[in-house]
């Protein structure tokens, strides 16, 4: 299931960003080069999910997290002062597709691994 959410990213959000970024002739707003650009890259590295689920959990997490802050920061005030218009609404329902990962994401491998896991340490220690 892990690698059908990678395989999602790669394939879906690439299909998407891909044919915009490799076409030279058009020119962006900052802003807009820039989400386009970190979409890219995020379905890049989802191909490496596809080979190593558990050790790409974090790009999920990042998509997790980006999409979440967006429809709390974003979608929500505009939907709730009725001020969503049609490109906002496609996007929220897109980001909403992302209430699934958290049911397929193995919990007890991201709290062995990344809560009472110790943490590398610092500094380097020097071996006496």
């Amino acid at each position: 299931l892990l690698r059908a959410c990678y395989l999602l990213l790669a394939a879906g959000l690439g299909s998407e960003i891909w044919p915009a970024l490799l076409n030279l002739s058009k020119s962006w707003e900052l802003m807009h080069g820039v989400v386009l650009s970190m979409l890219g890259a995020l379905s890049a590295l989802s191909v490496l999910g596809l080979r190593y689920p558990l050790r790409m959990l974090p790009l999920l997490f990042f998509e997790m997290a980006w999409k979440v802050i967006w429809l709390l920061r974003v979608a929500l005030p505009l939907w709730s002062t009725h001020h969503m218009d049609a490109d906002t609404a496609q996007t929220a329902f897109a980001c909403a597709l992302v209430a699934i990962f958290p049911f397929l994401i193995p919990w007890r491998v991201v709290i062995a691994n990344y809560v009472t896991a110790p943490g590398d340490p610092w500094t380097r220690r020097i071996a006496a």
